[in-house]
């Protein structure tokens, strides 16, 4: 980014600044030596100038700046700390989207992903770029007219978060860049936000010192601090950011500034990007692709940031928009996960929680220890068969992992370390928690409380019923119901609707702000549709998707009341389990008492997509949607849905009509060979429902 000579000068000018008073003609010139002063500290790891020098040039920067305001640039480096709040995050579109990336757990997969690779492209050899995987939050920064117009989330890949004033504080993010050189006028970035091992150490001492529960993982830190209000406490957390992809660019003669991806990266360290252009390598062939990932897998401990993989892409970008993308993923790349992260600790005991469909569960309690960076006490044990199977005894040394660097789990026991003082491990016979007996269905493996009326159901339930996926009722978390609960408040789901308000005034931590903000949104969740409120009662094996399916085949809650097991078997993707779980729960009276009580509480048991749509010109017809389509998939749907079609969620039988955008995938092939769906494009699709 710089020359020998002009480090030299910066250097030169910086000293002759910090001992003397610029001029308002010099502002420029300072402005370009702090820059010059971030860049070296920031993205190089190689600073120029003690904190005091810093602090004495940029002190004299905002001096200048206060006495001429009108010179005040967008790009100056005082502008990155915001002079308010922000007060919320609106949703921008990507230029671009952001999609995953498929991931592979052992050789054998990338060798088949190269054979694929090869197939699709022509080529016999494929030359591959080959780079860490950062374990952080994605970002896509935006520059305009060489300035760092926004900053948004990954979101849904579609659509994030605009967090441009958070992202102005991570100094490794230029706040402008010279693109105009290179010709480019417009230039989306992708990248990730990370938090140093180190950092997170000292954040998490601070909390310590704060009174405050410290963070998971250096990830979690990083991702919650792009969404932190205060842009100020973003600035303290010390993060950095890698960029590695150019997603969309804009040239005046309309040449691509770039012909790999590895001349990408060499094209953001020359604007001033952070990158992993060091350890970025290229290899001909997977074989080397394979011996590589190994090396940075062996080398993660020693890196000061967190990794989780590596990612392997297609370098000639030729090749990449010849083997294309499907709408989840692009084909020409490969994140490569390295194996979970394993520790070893003692079993202390065993604890048993009770879900909120009775199942109880067996949870250990070890030895506090960290694995991959997150400090492990519990892990549940599934149930009595697990522990059976693993011959875990209270007191044994424990082999602990981490499933996908998430999820901890007991990979085994070793026997062969127990001294004599172990005890067995004995499952309850009563519940823990009402005393009741429990029972064990005959083919699972779960024991269960059959006690509807036992507390730990219960307030499971309340919990599960006001959650983010189900009614969203937002403020009544899991500590807020249990406190209602113990207080009398709140103890049974449809109680929600009926919480005594006024009792709770004057009580600590219940203000007039905090007493409204619950009941309005109490309020709102009786306008949420059907397939939520199926999904937060709660029933056995009715998740998110299935819910969907009861909803979309039902005009009113209640015509599942008389629905025979062999009815809602001819739903799409319901089986015999689920429809006898549903059977069992809408017979019962309880439940019935309940979705009545909910009625008559205002909440909305039409499903009113059918009462809007029924007798469209689509009326029964099913549809499916795959590949990239011109517009947003959630509108396409939608737009089907309106003409009195519904949607389904694979291909199969029912299927009428298959709508197929760029890079159909495998849902196409099979669609082709049923031969009994009607396949679309997206404009014979408009012309359809027109």
């Amino acid at each position: 980014m710089y020359n020998t000579e002009q480090e030299k000068f910066f250097l030169q000018q910086s000293k002759l600044w910090i001992a003397n008073d610029p001029e308002k003609d010099h502002l420029d010139e300072l402005k370009q030596i702090i820059d010059y002063a971030d860049w070296k500290y920031y993205v190089m790891d190689n600073p120029v100038l003690s904190d005091g020098e810093y602090d004495t040039l940029f002190k004299k920067l905002k001096q200048l700046e206060s006495r001429y305001p009108e010179l005040i640039t967008a790009d100056s480096p005082t502008q990155r700390v915001a002079k308010s709040l922000t007060q919320s995050f609106p949703t921008v579109n990507h230029l671009v989207p952001m999609l995953s990336l498929e991931n592979s757990y052992d050789a054998n997969d990338l060798i088949e992903w190269d054979r694929k690779c090869r197939e699709l492209s022509g080529e016999q050899v494929i030359e591959y770029c080959v780079e860490p995987k950062f374990d952080g939050a994605s970002i896509s920064l935006l520059f305009e007219d060489d300035l760092l117009l926004r900053g948004a989330t990954r979101g849904d890949g579609v659509q994030g978060d605009d967090i441009t004033t958070n992202t102005r504080q991570i100094r490794s993010i230029p706040m402008g860049m010279a693109i105009g050189k290179k010709g480019i006028s417009l230039l989306e970035v992708r990248g990730e936000v990370v938090l140093t091992k180190e950092k997170f150490k000292q954040y998490n001492e601070r909390l310590i010192a704060e009174g405050i529960p410290l963070l998971a993982n250096p990830r979690n830190a990083a991702s919650g601090s792009l969404r932190i209000k205060d842009s100020t406490e973003v600035s303290k957390r010390g993060l950095d950011a890698f960029l590695y992809h150019i997603s969309f660019w804009q040239t005046v003669n309309g040449e691509r500034p770039y012909q790999t991806h590895y001349e990408s990266l060499q094209l953001l360290h020359a604007l001033g990007c952070k990158t992993s252009l060091k350890d970025a390598k290229l290899f001909q062939g997977i074989t080397e692709v394979i011996d590589y990932c190994a090396e940075i897998e062996s080398g993660r401990d020693a890196l000061p940031y967190e990794i989780d993989g590596a990612v392997i892409k297609i370098n000639r970008i030729d090749l990449q928009d010849k083997i294309g993308q499907t709408s989840h993923h692009p084909r020409w790349a490969m994140a490569y996960k390295f194996k979970a992260r394993q520790a070893s600790s003692k079993l202390l005991q065993v604890e048993y929680q009770v879900g909120r469909t009775g199942s109880v569960t067996p949870v250990a309690k070890i030895e506090p220890v960290s694995v991959g960076g997150v400090t492990v006490s519990s892990i549940s044990l599934f149930n009595e068969e697990v522990v059976k199977e693993k011959n875990l005894m209270i007191g044994d040394t424990l082999l602990i992992e981490r499933a996908g660097d998430v999820i901890p789990y007991v990979v085994k026991s070793f026997p062969e370390l127990r001294t004599g003082i172990e005890t067995p491990i004995i499952f309850p016979v009563n519940c823990p928690v009402c005393r009741e007996v429990l029972y064990k269905p005959e083919a699972e493996a779960v024991w269960r409380c059959t006690n509807i009326n036992c507390k730990a159901q219960v307030i499971e339930r309340i919990i599960h019923f006001a959650s983010k996926d189900a009614m969203d009722i937002r403020g009544l978390g899991d500590a807020l119901v249990r406190k209602f609960y113990e207080q009398g408040f709140l103890n049974t789901i449809d109680g929600i609707y009926h919480i005594p308000f006024e009792q709770m005034k004057g009580l600590e931590g219940f203000g007039e702000k905090s007493i409204l903000n619950l009941q309005q949104s109490i309020e709102k969740s009786k306008t949420q549709p059907l397939n939520r409120l199926i999904f937060a009662l709660g029933i056995r094996y009715v998740g998110e998707t299935t819910a969907k399916t009861l909803a979309r085949s039902i005009n009113h809650l209640h015509d599942l009341y008389d629905m025979s097991a062999e009815q809602l078997c001819q739903l799409e993707d319901i089986g015999g389990k689920v429809a006898g779980s549903l059977v069992d729960f809408f017979s019962h009276p309880d439940n019935r008492r309940l979705i009545e009580s909910l009625e008559l509480s205002g909440l909305q048991l039409q499903n009113m997509q059918n009462v809007h749509h029924e007798g469209g010109s689509l009326n029964g017809k099913t549809f499916l949607f795959t590949g990239t389509l011109t517009m947003k998939r959630s509108e396409a749907e939608a737009l089907a849905e309106a003409a009195g079609g519904s949607i389904l969620g694979s291909v199969s039988t029912k299927l009428n009509y298959l709508v197929v955008g760029e890079d159909a995938g495998s849902k196409l092939e099979k669609a082709k060979k049923l031969g009994t769906v009607i396949i679309l494009t997206e404009e014979e699709f408009m012309r359809l429902i027109k």
